[in-house]
């Protein structure tokens, strides 16, 4: 694999969307060698030089968030700093959108003119507590005009919960119910792809690609918290080109 993924799915040719793997920086150890994050206990000049090395390959430095497993969606071109939200939407072209994963999916929204990108870190809470239809809304185009893909996660078969988790994904959606595996008392295999693809749905968001990525099984391209604990985060990467004469 290379160091990045491109998603295939079918967004305009002006919508550009990257997920970073762990391959391709200087950290070492557990958070070897691609960590783009600064709060897992890794050496913070690696990490500036993985983002250095992953910002020669963007039109602008990626709009980074201090991600709470929340459903706070900001405009990105209107907030300064490093605000505390979990997704982030734009229309102005050549703004970089980005979400760190390391099992926590992550959602990417763009719609069919290509005039705005949104994009959710959608764990479990997040998916429960309605992140994904907060950044569907806060795009404001009607949901039957957007299309999604799916990241790098969990997968199904890797993704034990309690019963707990299961019952609060319940509460908030009925149908919730057949993203869940029973595999001992009280424990229960989640499908997070499934859950995200029945949130979508239920918003009015018809197509939807990705999910066949599981970060727990593959430990040579994906950081993995639920695998290893000490571990880094990739970057899920989503922004709008701008004019060639604007750039």
């Amino acid at each position: 694999m290379a160091d990045w993924i491109t998603p295939d799915w079918p967004a305009p040719a002006t919508v550009q969307a990257r997920v970073t793997t762990r391959r391709g920086g200087v950290s070492r150890g557990p958070y070897a060698s691609m960590n783009l994050a600064l709060h897992v206990g890794d050496d913070a000049a690696a990490v500036a030089q993985n983002r250095a090395r992953l910002r020669r390959a963007l039109p602008a430095e990626p709009y980074w968030l201090d991600q709470v497993h929340g459903i706070e969606v900001v405009d990105a071109a209107s907030v300064c700093g490093v605000p505390q939200a979990d997704a982030s939407v734009t229309r102005a072209p050549g703004v970089v959108l980005a979400v760190m994963t390391a099992d926590c999916l992550p959602v990417l929204l763009a719609d069919r003119a290509g005039s705005v990108v949104g994009i959710a870190h959608a764990g479990w809470r997040g998916l429960v507590g309605g992140v994904i239809e907060a950044t569907i809304a806060r795009m404001q185009v009607a949901p039957g005009e957007l299309i999604a893909w799916l990241g790098p996660a969990i997968g199904p078969d890797a993704f034990e919960v309690g019963a707990e988790v299961r019952d609060a994904a319940i509460t908030a959606h009925a149908d919730a119910a057949q993203a869940f595996v029973a595999c001992g008392p009280g424990k229960w295999l989640a499908d997070i792809f499934a859950l995200a693809r029945l949130r979508l749905a239920r918003a009015g968001v018809a197509r939807v690609a990705g999910g066949e990525y599981c970060t727990v099984r593959d430990g040579t391209d994906f950081f993995s918290y639920r695998r290893d604990r000490v571990t880094g985060r990739m970057a899920a990467l989503l922004w709008i080109e701008a004019a060639a004469g604007n750039r």
